[in-house]
């Protein structure tokens, strides 16, 4: 079969063999590139070769990445160290931050791919190298809906993390990353647009639109998952405490809003670049060239994640200090072996998780702080 492409000068002779035989050759990203921006073959080399391969805003994103890896890795090392946090709940954030850590990671990893050194790839690399950023930024957003759907459990059930239903917990959260390796490595396992053209992506040329539309319905779903999951919270929580005052249910109410906003925000504009790009070329919407500027916003959402869901915690910040005083960052004039010493709970997360931990009744009819 032969793929003549619209690009002068670009014809790319593909037998029908099976697509795995091209994932070492070494000019097909060349044309799929070529193809996706309606160029010819040494149009897109001599584009990519003038190419920066950190621009300013490379720079910003290199530096925010370092940022979300950094606290993540203060989250993960506040629970390690901590006893009094090896609860669900924060096996529940640890996953998260270690997720938001590999979302870091592989974004870093995914700047210094690109620009020049992305016609030098062979596809599977290439498959690697994208797959990899979208397995871990896919796991941070199943994280959120395991922690919702752990809260909401937490609320609505007696005693779900006893000693002989703790593997609930592990099974979530594995599912949460083989659902996100999986989703992540359908394109390198055959999902993809080798030998179909004109089903490439703009954005991620190798990718086919059709694995991209499937990817943003699943995100979709997943958000509206969370949406209905906090919603029916609120709900039980309003409803089973009529006595509860106007601050503390506007408290919850402020917590959840936070949640879903930032993950609108952040994820929002990206979903709309990818569903534009399963349906629109680079001449008819030309925001598809700056796609990558959305894909960092996206990435904060990873930077915020630990802000919301850990620094709310006043016994979360004060062990990291400790962490901080620890390795010589903060200078507090206490002596070493402080950090050592164990905290005693002082804020309501803490005691709502600890108190009710083994629990025969119902948490929400005693605490309205939990979620």
């Amino acid at each position: 079969m032969n793929l003549c492409c619209k690009a002068a000068g670009l014809c790319h002779s593909v037998t029908m063999k099976s697509k795995y035989t091209h994932y070492y050759n070494n000019s097909l990203i060349t044309y799929h590139y070529a193809y996706a921006k309606n160029m010819t073959a040494n149009e897109t080399k001599e584009q990519y070769k003038v190419k920066k391969q950190l621009t300013e805003l490379n720079i910003v994103l290199v530096i925010l990445c370092t940022i979300i890896i950094l606290e993540n890795l203060l989250v993960l090392l506040a629970v390690f160290r901590n006893k009094k946090f090896h609860s669900a709940m924060f096996f529940f954030i640890g996953n998260l931050a270690f997720s938001d850590l590999l979302a870091g990671s592989a974004y870093i990893a995914n700047i210094f791919l690109s620009g020049p050194k992305t016609l030098e790839l062979v596809p599977v690399q290439w498959f690697i190298r994208e797959g990899t950023a979208f397995i871990a930024l896919a796991a941070s957003v199943f994280s959120l809906l395991a922690i919702a759907i752990e809260r909401f459990i937490a609320i609505t059930k007696v005693k779900v993390y006893g000693s002989t239903k703790t593997c609930r917990m592990f099974l979530l959260i594995g599912a949460c990353w083989v659902t996100s390796i999986l989703l992540g490595g359908l394109p390198i396992l055959g999902w993809n647009c080798i030998n179909n053209l004109p089903d490439c992506s703009t954005v991620l040329p190798l990718y086919s639109k059709q694995y991209i539309l499937f990817v943003v319905s699943i995100f979709t779903l997943i958000l509206l998952s969370i949406v209905i999951l906090y919603v029916k919270i609120y709900l039980i929580v309003r409803s089973s405490h009529q006595e509860a005052t106007n601050s503390q249910a506007y408290a919850l109410f402020k917590t959840v809003t936070i949640v879903l906003g930032v993950f609108i925000i952040c994820w929002l504009p990206a979903f709309t670049v990818l569903l534009l790009d399963s349906s629109c070329s680079m001449q008819l919407c030309p925001v598809l060239s700056n796609a990558h500027v959305f894909f960092g916003l996206a990435t904060l959402n990873s930077a915020l994640n630990p802000m919301i869901y850990v620094l709310r915690s006043k016994d979360m910040r004060r062990e990291f200090l400790r962490v901080l005083c620890c390795w010589g960052v903060l200078q507090s004039g206490r002596p070493s072996e402080r950090c050592l010493v164990q905290l005693k709970s002082s804020s309501s997360m803490e005691h709502c998780t600890n108190k009710f931990e083994h629990q025969t009744t119902p948490i929400m009819q005693t605490c309205t702080t939990c979620v």
